[in-house]
């Protein structure tokens, strides 16, 4: 139904010369969306209230409403051309006037889970882009096809919101730490089951996919109106760093049906771990943190086991912030399983003596588009240690890539076979008291299948060359002693 108006959009936001890349393109594309949708809201809460008889107090104020800047109709339900405003004005409205009133919420809310201090936060991070006052006007006449009166208009915009956000992903480095494959996403909460009475964070939200798929997964099973007010305001939990993330999560959650998201925008690791309690904790965990992140000193001293390496901090966190019996599925580079720092010793030790270490998920390369490591899968649950670990190795059998991605029927043997963990040519347990007491060393190593020769040192490599070429020396005496 919106697919082609998504298209023009796009053709508009690269013509519009202050938005340079795919990241530029779902911010902007984000805070318009976001707009619209709370206009639609109102209306939708006006007539509610209409029909009950009540008087309906508007979020916005006239002055600064969709229906009144953006798009003011005519009599025949057209937009009037004479009162839209468009150039010079439309950019002055809304960064001079627009802007600073909608910033002005966060101060305004009277807590911070409601979806006015959401409007506060979202306009406080968020800048608009558009140099051209005539590309904003094409943009808004675009944006104002769009419809969020029924669940299945949400449903359509959701996913093309997400093809939206995984584009971004696919665009560099900055963008793919905002997308995990939404069928691993999907398989992890098959395993983890969470439920209806569970509470379920992702600390490292990015695009807030997990949750996403997580209220998708729950949506379903609630059958009473109890039931869907926990989904909305009591299930769903997150934290995150980056503004433009922090955005187009609370948008995409918003588009998934959640109208005021419980995403913190805070520096996750900036909080001291030994300091989180009983009431900070969670029943279910699912994240992906960021690979490779770098952490200064003074963050490092909120943990007990120090290092720079960010998704290591996480983990502790994440540990630390699962109630005891509660069930947690992290993705983490697969390197943290054989490291011999001190670091990775460390915290495999804590894992392994703290929490249940019970599935690794071995993933293939190619996994995550852009980001050129090799990835695994922990499912964890908190207060017992573990005893056996079973291993699952998903081979898809072909490169993957962005022609080639990730899909539900890949993972659909790993979730049949995780339920008991059954043993196969693929999968194969472990148990915890023959690990290495010193190193902890949690190496996918199948025994079913031969294992690709190992590569050599390059000291090795060194010493053949050396040796080949004092062969190919003698030789050469040998030929001239013959002329």
């Amino acid at each position: 139904m919106f697919e082609q108006t998504f298209k023009n959009l796009d053709d508009i936001l690269r013509k519009e010369a202050g938005c340079a890349s795919e990241l530029d393109y779902t911010e902007q594309t984000s805070w318009l969306l976001f707009l619209k949708y709370l206009d639609d809201l109102e209306a939708v809460r006006a007539t509610e209230a209409e029909l009950r008889g009540q008087t309906y107090t508007p979020i916005i104020d006239a002055a600064h409403r969709w229906s009144l800047w953006a798009a003011p109709k005519d009599t025949a339900g057209k937009l009037d051309h004479n009162r839209a405003k468009t150039g010079p004005d439309l950019i002055a409205y809304v960064n001079r006037e627009l802007f600073p009133y909608l910033e002005g919420f966060k101060g305004r809310a009277t807590s911070a889970d409601t979806i006015e201090y959401k409007i506060g936060e979202i306009f406080g991070e968020i800048r608009n882009k558009f140099q051209s006052g005539y590309s904003l006007r094409d943009a808004i006449d675009a944006i104002d096809e769009l419809s969020f009166g029924s669940q299945i208009q949400k449903h359509e915009l959701s996913e093309l919101y997400e093809a939206k956000i995984k584009n971004m992903g696919n665009a560099g480095r900055n963008g793919g730490e905002y997308y995990t494959p939404r069928p691993l996403i999907r398989a992890m909460i098959k395993v983890v089951k969470p439920t209806l009475n569970d509470t379920v964070y992702d600390g490292a939200a990015g695009s807030c996919g997990f949750l996403c798929e997580a209220y998708d997964y729950l949506r379903p099973l609630a059958k009473t109106s109890g039931n869907l007010e926990r989904l909305q305001k009591r299930t769903f939990f997150a934290k995150e760093k980056k503004s433009l993330a922090y955005v187009i999560g609370t948008m995409n959650m918003i588009l998934h049906g959640i109208e005021a998201p419980n995403i913190v925008h805070t520096n996750t690791l900036a909080e001291q771990v030994l300091d989180i309690q009983e009431k900070d904790r969670f029943d279910v965990i699912l994240a992906n943190p960021p690979f490779g992140g770098k952490e200064r000193p003074e963050i490092q001293q909120n943990f007990p086991v120090k290092t720079g390496e960010t998704a290591y901090l996480f983990l502790q966190h994440f540990i630390k912030s699962l109630r005891a019996g509660g069930s947690a599925a992290v993705v983490i580079k697969n390197t943290f399983l054989s490291n011999t720092d001190n670091a990775s010793v460390a915290l495999r030790r804590e894992l392994l003596e703290s929490c249940n270490l019970h599935t690794v998920l071995d993933m293939p390369g190619g996994t995550f588009q852009g980001a050129g490591v090799k990835t695994v899968v922990l499912f964890f649950e908190r207060g017992e240690p573990t005893r056996s670990i079973w291993y699952y190795r998903l081979d898809p059998g072909r490169n993957m890539g962005k022609t080639n991605p990730l899909n539900d029927a890949d993972l659909a043997d790993f979730i049949e076979k995780q339920a008991s963990f059954a043993e196969g040519s693929n999968s194969w347990s472990v148990a915890a008291d023959t690990l290495d007491p010193a190193t902890f060393d949690l190496t996918v190593r199948n025994p079913n299948a031969p294992e690709a020769e190992a590569l050599r040192s390059p000291q090795e490599i060194l010493d053949e060359i050396a040796a080949l070429d004092a062969e190919s020396a003698e030789i050469l005496v040998r030929v001239r002693e013959l002329l």
